[in-house]
């Protein structure tokens, strides 16, 4: 049995108009993940909330510690849950 699992990941730094929701997106799919990735408004960061196996969740925090090439990742905050299979693919929320 797969080991399945959740995650939200916030990614700070100048991570909004240099298309990070589009890397995030684009490498969650290709990952078999399902979730969102959102812009916050309040701050300079992102979050991804991220469903599927959990090797797979790890790999897609790596790549969101660097980031697309116009970005610059400062920090990476992550907290991990239990799988809900509450997302059908993974997108962009506006």
């Amino acid at each position: 049995m797969s080991d399945l699992a959740s995650v939200r990941v916030t990614v700070y730094g100048y991570v909004q108009g240099v298309y990070f929701r589009d890397f995030a997106c684009r490498q969650a799919r290709a990952l078999g993940l399902t979730g969102y990735v959102r812009n916050l408004r309040q701050t300079e960061a992102v979050e991804v909330e991220a469903e599927g196996e959990r090797a797979q969740l790890e790999k897609l925090i790596g790549y969101l510690e660097v980031g697309p090439p116009a970005a610059t990742v400062t920090r990476v905050a992550t907290a991990w849950s239990e799988y809900t299979g509450n997302h059908s693919d993974f997108k962009i929320r506006y």
